[in-house]
């Protein structure tokens, strides 16, 4: 199968429900997998995406605990739907960067010091919003965590992030400008972490629902520069899912992945008419990465 760029970028345009809106904000995220919560706007991101915006729609789906706020790609922080962020935060473990001797020795934790320390993180977190200072002040309580009481405070939350890779906690609402921690398992939608090559097959799937056609350069930066899952693991993934779901096609002459129950409407997309204005840090852009010259042009990537 043989299909052109515009072809394919039309597709991901509705995909992207830039030609025909959402219906509410979780489809949104649900869709385009992750989107920053404080690069960029997400709100006008979201809000261009939706049939009907509104203004309060990301707070509103973050308080009806449709949305979660946690840290996943590349370190920083996301929103996710509620429903499928446990698939991105397994595959965010696979490396447990807490295991590695140097987080080891920096934070004086061993592999079996982390399971006490979710414990501990996850029943302070259990009853509602914590702030930040609170956190740290409850765990390091603990005369086995007295040690952390630096390292908690902190305000880059290194030591945090990892638990929330593994649910332990999540963002909850500012409260006087300052950040509060919380169970992901407060929002009823929540349905933890899958197994990783589950999670992993799901995230190639959802991948190519969104950001195909796709390279394996591309499921690379999303997943293993993303999340670090591995180039070795992806491709098994990868491997998986060939010829069952997942189909090689050419586009423009290029070698690319889509899902085989979307090659009907790859070809049927209508092509866009006029311009569509986006903001920065959109993942139209994100998704694939700046890297991609079908998305920006190298030209325009050097400074």
């Amino acid at each position: 199968m043989d299909v052109s760029l515009a072809q394919a970028l039309a597709w991901r345009l509705e995909r992207h429900f830039l030609v025909t809106g959402a219906r509410s904000i979780t489809e949104v995220v649900r869709r385009l997998g992750a989107v920053p919560a404080w690069s960029g706007d997400p709100g006008l991101a979201m809000g261009r995406r939706l049939a009907r915006p509104s203004s309060d729609a990301v707070a509103d789906a973050l308080g009806d605990g449709d949305l979660i706020r946690t840290y996943a790609f590349r370190g920083a922080t996301h929103l996710l739907a509620a429903d499928d962020a446990g698939v991105y935060l397994a595959v965010r473990c696979a490396n447990r960067q807490w295991e590695l001797p140097s987080w080891q020795a920096h934070y004086n934790l061993s592999p079996q010091d982390w399971l006490a320390l979710r414990e501990s993180v996850r029943d302070v977190v259990a009853h509602g919003p914590v702030r930040h200072s609170k956190l740290a002040e409850k765990v390091a309580s603990h005369p086995r965590f007295r040690h952390l009481q630096a390292a908690l405070s902190h305000p880059s939350h290194t030591l945090l992030k990892p638990l929330a890779w593994q649910g332990d906690l999540c963002f909850g609402p500012v409260q006087d400008g300052q950040p509060t921690f919380q169970s992901p398992a407060s929002s009823p939608r929540w349905t933890g972490l899958p197994d990783l090559h589950e999670a992993g097959r799901r995230a190639v799937l959802a991948y190519l629902a969104a950001y195909g056609p796709a390279t394996r350069d591309n499921l690379h930066y999303w997943l293993v520069a993303g999340l670090s899952a591995g180039r070795r693991r992806l491709d098994g993934w990868v491997g998986d899912l060939i010829q069952d779901h997942v189909a090689e096609i050419q586009v423009d002459g290029s070698r690319m992945l889509h899902l085989r129950e979307h090659l009907a409407s790859l070809t049927a997309a209508p092509k866009p008419e006029g311009v569509i204005l986006l903001p920065g840090y959109d993942q139209w852009v994100l998704g694939p990465g700046t890297a991609d010259d079908h998305i920006v042009p190298a030209r325009a990537a050097r400074p």
